[in-house]
């Protein structure tokens, strides 16, 4: 493995694993969830791409099953484990598909299609995420709809608003960034092609 490689993979592990302290933090307005992981998922996505990014992605999500998913009663089997936690939190590594067309955009100083590709591919990555936890809402937690609401209902209403709420926090905190430390974005060991 070369030392690229290397370093790439030891910061994946310190974002997911900041990620994953993160999760620590209080996260609920209301029924709907706050996951302030993603955003430090969302930067090292569009840092290192989308392969990278499903990594430490995959690792959050196995830390999330481990530390909190089985004691919190959040694991109901092993699909549903699956579903809601390494592939939902893998998933927001696909914030990674903008990473080039972003740092072409930041090394030209095309502002607009800087944003444009960074918010972009932030709502693929977070809307990919809440599309599992949707799937699973509606096969394992239908039970606790309210009588007479559907499951599908139930799910969307839930997981539709915590992915609005989410995707609107990981794009405001992935636009100041941009604005405030580009160079958060553009590793100094490789350019964007």
């Amino acid at each position: 493995m070369s030392n690229r490689h290397l370093l790439v993979w030891i910061e994946g592990t310190v974002i997911a694993a900041l990620a994953m302290a993160l999760e620590y933090l209080p996260h609920a307005v209301g029924p709907l969830n706050i996951s302030y992981g993603i955003i430090p998922l969302a930067v090292y996505s569009l840092r290192r791409g989308w392969k990278a990014g499903l990594s430490s992605g995959l690792v959050w999500g196995l830390l999330d099953l481990f530390l909190r998913g089985f004691g919190s009663g959040g694991f109901l089997n092993p699909l549903q484990g699956l579903i809601e936690y390494p592939l939902a939190f893998a998933a927001v590594g696909l914030i990674g598909l903008g990473a080039g067309p972003m740092q072409r955009a930041l090394v030209r100083q095309q502002r607009g299609w800087m944003f444009g590709y960074a918010i972009s591919a932030t709502f693929l990555g977070v809307l990919c995420k809440y599309f599992l936890h949707f799937v699973a809402g509606v096969f394992y937690w239908g039970s606790y709809a309210p009588k007479g609401m559907s499951p599908v209902l139930y799910s969307l209403v839930a997981n539709g608003g915590s992915a609005i709420l989410n995707l609107i926090l990981a794009s405001l905190v992935v636009g100041l960034l941009l604005v405030s430390a580009p160079h958060l974005f553009m590793p100094k060991n490789i350019q964007p092609a």
